[in-house]
C-alpha cells in the first residue's frame, strides 16, 4: 500500500507519517527531512536554503524525482511531502492532505524547534510563498487551489484541534472504510 501525506509546514506530516507507517507496518520516507538535511549540509537556515533553492530549481526536481523512484521501488510505503499527493496521485493507494491555520502550524513548529514565534512565522511565510511560486513554475501545480485539492486527495483532515494519535486513527478508520467498501 502506498500512502502519501501532504500539507504545509508544521502540520505534522512527519510525526503522523512515521506513526501511521509504524501502525500499518509500512516503510516511511520524508522529503522534509531530506530538505532540512540538505540545508544543514550547506550550513544554511531553512529560510536561507529556501532562497537558495529558488535560484537552483534542480534541487526541488531532484527531491521530487527521488520520491517517484522510491514510490516505484517500494510498494508498502508512507511518503510525507508537500507535493507527494500531487506527484503520486495516479499511483498512490491513498492521498492524505492535512490542514490547519498558519497560527496553529507556527505554534507547533515553535514548540518543536524552540524558536521565537515571530521568527518562525517570518520563516514559514517566506518558505511557503517561495514553494507556492516554485511549484507553479516547475510543475504547474497550485497548492492553494481548493478545487484541485478536492480532486487530488482522498482524505482531507483539519488537524487544528486534533492530537497526533487522533489524526492517525482518523486516517486508519478511513482506510479501513475504503477497503471494506472496495471489497463489496
Amino acid at each position: 500500500m502506498l500512502i502519501t501525506i501532504s500539507g504545509l509546514h508544521g502540520i505534522g506530516k512527519s510525526t503522523i507519517g512515521r506513526l501511521l507507517a509504524e501502525k500499518l507496518q509500512l516503510d516511511y520516507y520524508s522529503t522534509g527531512d531530506a530538505f532540512r538535511s540538505l540545508a544543514s549540509e550547506k550550513n544554511m537556515s531553512l529560510e536561507q536554503f529556501s532562497m537558495y533553492v529558488e535560484k537552483n530549481p534542480q534541487i526541488d526536481k531532484e527531491l521530487d524525482q527521488k520520491i517517484l523512484k522510491i514510490a516505484t521501488e517500494k510498494k508498502d510505503l508512507v511518503i510525507d511531502s508537500l507535493l507527494s499527493g500531487y506527484l503520486l496521485k495516479d499511483s498512490a493507494d491513498c492521498t492524505v492532505l492535512l490542514e490547519a491555520p498558519l497560527e496553529t502550524r507556527v505554534r507547533r513548529m515553535m514548540a518543536r524547534d524552540e524558536e521565537d514565534y515571530q521568527k518562525k512565522l517570518k520563516e514559514t511565510k517566506l518558505r511557503e510563498n517561495s514553494e507556492i511560486s516554485r511549484f507553479k513554475d516547475l510543475y504547474g501545480i497550485d497548492i492553494t487551489n481548493e478545487e484541485l485539492k478536492k480532486e487530488i486527495f482522498d482524505i482531507i483532515i483539519d488537524t487544528k484541534d486534533l492530537s497526533i494519535e487522533q489524526v492517525v486513527n482518523k486516517i486508519i478508520q478511513k482506510l479501513q472504510k475504503r477497503n471494506k467498501h472496495n471489497k463489496l
